[in-house]
């Protein structure tokens, strides 16, 4: 949809994890997505990873919405926005 993004796969190999790599990829992704014209970026994430959530919520990321048994183990997927050009 014109005017929105989104990230739909992003990992981070368990052993570069909490060194910044994954804040990084995030703020490529919005970066990138603004730059091509983009008002919103968007995402999902299971709603029991917490560590993602928290990324996330402090790149910016709010809660939009949920997807009821979104995973194939059954688990929601919690949408998330954030603003972009701003």
């Amino acid at each position: 949809i014109a005017g929105e993004a989104e990230i739909l796969t992003l990992a981070v190999d368990p052993v570069a994890r909490r060194n910044g790599v994954g804040r990084g990829l995030v703020e490529t992704a919005a970066a990138l997505a603004s730059q091509g014209g983009a008002d919103s970026l968007f995402l999902e994430v299971a709603h029991d990873n917490v560590a993602a959530l928290a990324l996330y919520a402090s790149a910016g990321f709010e809660r939009v919405g949920l997807r009821k048994g979104y995973y194939a183990s059954g688990a929601d997927a919690v949408v998330m926005r954030r603003a972009l050009n701003t």
